[in-house]
């Protein structure tokens, strides 16, 4: 490392509350107590999650302008005032202003691959014309030679970029997601019972909770066309989804009208507590398309959360089989209405799957541990010089 610890200048979209964002929050103070010298810059307004890192002392910077010409001029002026040792970019945006600005500046830059895009199932989502993914796909990989290394939150994911941006596998370093315990904080009886009570939810009544912002690639359709086969068998069930509103909210609305079970889902938005409802669910659903590394599936294995998940390459990183958690067909209601009502029915089954859980969260996904890989990565990144 260097002498006072190498200067980091982190980019990422924005700090409204998603694994991304989460990851490098919990992250910060064990980068700062390693001596990194951290600030992050945003490109959109900096509430959400930029408090937590204010107050441990990492400023946050609201890039200026709106929109990518804008941002590029106000990041290149920001590099020169800075001049960092290195720029850390996260997210697609950040990704194509930071790696511009870092090449047009001489910074080294690297960058993490979070999600597994370009691929036949992002194509199909609503809302992604093909003209515009090739374009985000050009704009990705052309700028992605400027980058000294990256870093992978799974190795689906690394092999997967590797690919479709077609890099050399050499110049990609996995190291996965991680979530702090301390933050997150021991469920308890007495903390389920508090949790329930502030979203109105009765001690007795099964809680199935998703988390994820309302947008096509995590599947929330499917979760909601899976409720009706559930509330047969328990009908009094309530399905909590905490997330932002997205692309697909206007289609989550009608479809939970079209299937009748607008009584049994509850759209919370955006929460800071998805802990406390963690604590007050009797069981956690992923039923995404699509992820790099779920960072709400770390905190579901955290707080002893019974897990039913999209058997996903980048999930079975977290939960590699059924002594974890339930993995069900992407896309298939029937699938994973039948292990939700399995969780719900074997309750001594589910507490086992947990227990393994707990322990492999402990062993893999630990902040501290996490954080400890990341500071051997910018060592690295800096220490090898241009690739």
């Amino acid at each position: 490392m260097l002498a006072d610890g190498p200067h980091v200048l982190y980019v990422i979209d924005s700090l409204a509350p998603g694994g991304a964002e989460r990851s490098l929050v919990d992250m910060a103070p064990h980068l700062v107590s390693a001596g990194i010298r951290l600030e992050v810059a945003v490109l959109n307004d900096r509430s959400g999650l930029g408090p937590e890192l204010e107050g441990i002392g990492v400023p946050v910077t609201v890039v200026d302008g709106d929109g990518r010409a804008a941002w590029l001029g106000a990041m290149v002026r920001m590099l020169r005032r800075r001049r960092p040792d290195v720029v850390h970019t996260t997210l697609f945006e950040s990704d194509i202003v930071g790696r511009t600005a870092a090449a047009l500046v001489r910074v080294p830059v690297v960058s993490s691959l979070v999600n597994t895009p370009y691929g036949r199932e992002h194509a199909s989502e609503a809302g992604v014309g093909r003209v515009r993914l090739a374009g985000a796909h050009a704009a990705d990989a052309a700028t992605a030679r400027v980058v000294r290394r990256f870093h992978a939150v799974s190795e689906p994911t690394a092999a997967i970029c590797v690919a479709r941006l077609r890099l050399r596998p050499d110049r990609v370093e996995v190291i996965p997601r991680g979530r702090d315990l301390a933050r997150m904080g021991p469920p308890s009886q007495h903390r389920r019972q508090a949790a329930r009570q502030a979203v109105g939810i009765a001690s007795n009544t099964p809680v199935v909770l998703a988390v994820g912002r309302q947008e096509p690639q995590k599947g929330l359709d499917v979760l909601v066309r899976a409720v009706p086969a559930v509330l047969l068998e328990e009908p009094s069930i309530q399905v909590l989804v905490a997330g932002p509103e997205g692309r697909a909210t206007p289609e989550l609305r009608g479809l939970v009208t079209e299937v009748g079970v607008g009584g049994a889902i509850r759209f919370l938005g955006a929460r800071e507590d998805v802990p406390d409802l963690l604590c007050a669910a009797d069981v956690f659903v992923l039923p995404s398309r699509r992820e790099g590394l779920p960072g709400a599936v770390l905190e579901a294995m955290a707080m002893e959360v019974p897990i039913v998940a999209a058997d996903l390459p980048t999930v079975r990183e977290a939960i590699p089989d059924e002594a974890c958690g339930l993995l069900v067909p992407t896309g298939d209601p029937a699938a994973l209405s039948r292990a939700l009502l399995r969780v719900l029915a074997d309750r001594s089954g589910a507490r086992r799957r947990v227990d393994v859980a707990r322990q492999r969260f402990a062993d893999r996904f630990d902040i501290v541990s996490v954080s400890r890989a990341m500071v051997r990565f910018y060592e690295t990144a800096l220490a090898n010089g241009p690739t």
